[in-house]
């Protein structure tokens, strides 16, 4: 890394890698470099640097028409320069020492002497040239590198980043190709690109050559893998997203092809398996996590792996410089309102934007693109950065994650929604949308301006309070986001949302799949694509939910409900309408402890238990508790320990607490002897108060009687923490009571409750209230 002013920041650190990382394990493929001050020599000895230096110093980079003539007219002068003799001199005699006389296959990659520094991110600015084979070949594309140096992506970064042109010289990068054309590859950060939390690895993942996955050509497969578990040699991969890879990219081995490379569509049956193993994802983000630690500094990695051999490579490892660069203050969106959706896809930022919906077809109409408009468009590239600034929001046909349009939202902090494969379709030219990030995992596009709020939180300026402040997570999408609000664990983490939004298929018809309908296995068949059985899909996809919540708040207590669905939210799961019975008051009927400890259920509650199982004991993350809800009766408490116990989640044993659900009467009345079953209480005041006041809280009717703060609600709120007092057991709220009423909140610390779970929209506020401050 000495070497980046003379080789650049790219070949700089492959050497680094090289030098250093090699005897770890760390594979990076060999080449060589030319220097900057052979680019430098280049320039001048053929007058260029003065006529380029003119043709720049008056530039408007923001006039786009302009900017591309100036460029075109500079690479036009670059490429019919001829290359110095003493340069070609010595990249024949290294070519030569590469190749050994074999007929090789290299790639030609840009190096630029600014390029991957923390402060700034010049990659992709300049070209890469993959498959390139024999000497003159190779010449002739160090001259296209020199010239891409001027491509108006790159003149325009420049100047927006306040660098010199002169400042900035290229090193081209001759290095073996692995060949992934034929395997696999896609980009490692070290760190969750959309919230910074620094204790994942995250890997995208696509057939064929990486050019599609870093330009965004295609939705590739995605894996998030704990660095925790990593470090204790406990199973470490938290999620797996498969991603539509519906093209690749791959040699042209076509006799007298016009390109060496070229795009084909990749079959079906690919599109629907994962792109890499479980072992090489866990490989690939050890390597991750070396280079690292080697930098001391959250990296973005491009990797590749060779279809020939098996074997993984580093092709490039450089700082990441958006998310590494936050700050202790975050800001938190909330949309207001509501309409009908156009699209939807990957969200990107955590932020909302609206405006006027500018749908672009081609480079050619960028300039259509005026400030405060929402570009919608196939997908972008850096040729795109120009006007992109520009844009209140970007939404894209295309791409994922790491994609271009992804990586250039991040660093103008702006929303954008990548991957919806129809947004140019049905996203109309000219309407008002509102583009949200703010929901999760899945970015929306709305019809029409929507209302928003946005609230900035001082992280290091909250006062200290005597309660633990838990936040109530679902979304395992959100719980790296919502690790970084002050917290004390997650007081409720609902299997409901994971089972309905990551698995959505009623358990009995996946334990029952061969006795389903043709119809109905097709549809289960393509919702659980990449997964090897059905019931196994049930117990991985729930396995990874709670992980993922587990491992975002590690080593903090994240207390998980077991699933709770009544038997009309049951029935709208797929398949579920075969196995659900019809019941007039479903809030009343076959819900929580009676339905695990029932025949009928049981198998189904088993694959809860094994789920739960594989992420405490097999991926290590003893932080989470399990908490039985709806428990009508002692003896039913009785019969749940019993059946988790005998499914492996015993009481006590590698530290597990078994929290019970505190929201009927009965528990508040009886918690004495509901405690000797568990190790605490957690207080859900929503059904509580429906039970004590006897009314429907469904029903609008009565809506305005349903009050937590009810005297009678709080007598019983009184009798359960006390009991809990008691005993010396941990008693917790994580009704939506507190969120709703800091009074109510400042009620229960005035009784004693060890900590209240808030959903975290509402945590600052609550937090400020409590320590008698105003937000």
């Amino acid at each position: 890394m000495r070497d980046v002013e003379i080789v650049g920041g790219k070949n700089a650190s492959l050497g680094e890698m090289i030098s250093h990382l090699s005897s770890a394990g760390v594979a990076v493929p060999g080449g060589f470099a030319t220097t900057a001050a052979a680019y430098r020599e280049f320039l001048g000895r053929n007058g260029l640097s003065e006529r380029i230096a003119g043709a720049l110093a008056e530039l408007d980079v923001d006039d786009v028409d302009r900017l591309a003539d100036t460029g075109r007219r500079i690479r036009g002068w670059i490429m019919a320069a001829p290359l110095p003799s003493r340069l070609e001199e010595e990249v024949a005699g290294a070519w030569k020492e590469m190749s050994g006389g074999a007929d090789i296959s290299v790639a030609v990659r840009s190096s630029a002497t600014a390029e991957d520094l923390p402060e700034a991110s010049f990659a992709g600015q300049q070209e890469t040239f993959l498959n390139v084979r024999g000497l003159d070949n190779v010449y002739a594309r160090v001259r296209e590198v020199f010239a891409s140096l001027f491509n108006d992506r790159a003149i325009a970064y420049r100047v927006h980043q306040h660098f010199g042109h002169h400042q900035i010289a290229l090193s081209c990068g001759i290095q073996h190709m692995a060949r992934s054309d034929i395997g696999t590859s896609g980009v490692a950060f070290t760190l969750d690109t959309e919230s910074g939390f620094r204790e994942v690895v995250f890997i995208t993942a696509s057939w064929g050559l990486g050019e599609t996955v870093v330009q965004g050509a295609v939705n590739p497969d995605e894996f998030y893998v704990s660095k925790r578990a990593l470090a204790s040699g406990h199973h470490p991969i938290l999620r797996r997203n498969l991603g539509g890879k519906s093209i690749k990219m791959i040699y042209d081995e076509t006799p007298g092809a016009e390109h060496p490379v070229r795009t084909v569509d990749v079959p079906e049956s690919d599109r629907l398996r994962f792109s890499l193993s479980d072992e090489d994802v866990v490989k690939l983000a050890r390597q991750a996590v070396l280079i690292e630690k080697h930098y001391g500094c959250p990296m973005d990695i491009e990797w590749g792996k060779d279809g020939e051999t098996g074997s993984l490579f580093i092709l490039q490892a450089r700082p990441e410089t958006v998310q590494s660069r936050s700050g202790r203050t975050v800001q938190r969106f909330t949309l207001k309102g509501s309409s009908r959706v156009l699209t939807s896809g990957r969200s990107i930022g955590q932020r909302i934007g609206a405006g006027t919906a500018r749908v672009v077809r081609n480079v050619d109409e960028m300039r259509r693109v005026q400030a405060g408009d929402v570009l919608v468009t196939d997908m972008t590239d850096p040729d795109w950065e120009p006007i992109m600034k520009r844009a209140a929001a970007i939404v894209t046909n295309r791409g994922g994650r790491t994609c271009h349009a992804a990586i250039i939202a991040r660093e103008l902090g702006i929303a954008a929604v990548v991957g919806c494969g129809d947004a140019t379709e049905t996203v109309r030219d000219g309407a008002e949308v509102t583009v949200c990030c703010a929901e999760g995992d899945q970015g929306f596009v709305y019809e029409g301006i929507l209302n928003y709020e946005s609230q900035q939180i001082e992280l290091d300026t909250l006062p200290q309070i005597p309660v633990d402040i838990m936040m109530n997570v679902g979304n395992p999408d959100r719980a790296f986001d919502f690790a970084g609000i002050p917290n004390r664990g997650v007081g409720l983490a609902r299997l409901e949302f994971i089972i309905n939004r990551m698995i959505g298929v009623h358990p009995r018809a996946l334990l029952e799949f061969d006795r389903l309908s043709e119809e109905l296995k097709q549809t289960i068949r393509i919702q659980m694509a990449g997964y090897a059985d059905p019931v196994g899909f049930y117990v991985e996809k729930l396995s990874e939910g709670i992980a993922t919540i587990a491992a975002a708040f590690a080593p903090q207590p994240v207390i998980v409900r077991l699933s709770d669905f009544k038997t009309n939210e049951y029935a709208n799961l797929i398949g579920g309408r075969e196995y659900e019975p019809h019941e007039e008051n479903p809030m009343l009927g076959f819900r929580g402890a009676s339905r695990y400890i029932d025949e009928s259920f049981r198998p189904c509650f088993e694959l809860e238990c094994r789920a739960l199982k594989k992420v405490r004991d097999d991926m290590g993350f003893t932080n989470v508790r399990i908490m039985v809800p709806f428990v009508r009766t002692v003896g039913e408490a009785r019969r749940v320990c019993e059946l988790l116990a005998a499914n492996g989640l015993e009481r006590g044993r590698n530290d597990l607490q078994l929290i019970m659900m505190c929201e009927l009467p009965t528990n508040a009345l009886l918690a004495e002897r509901y405690l000797e079953y568990f190790d605490g209480m957690s207080i859900g005041s929503n059904d509580m108060t429906q039970l004590t006041l006897g009314l429907d809280r469904d029903s609008a009717v009565i809506a305005h009687l349903f009050d937590e703060r009810d005297e009678a609600v709080k007598a019983m709120l009184h009798m359960t923490i006390q009991a809990c007092r008691r005993q010396g057991k941990y008693i917790g709220i994580c009704g939506q009571g507190p969120s709703d009423h800091p009074d109510l909140a400042r009620w229960l610390l005035d009784e004693g409750i060890n900590s209240i779970s808030l959903n975290p929209d509402t945590v600052v506020e609550t937090w400020m209230f409590l320590a008698g401050e105003k937000v």
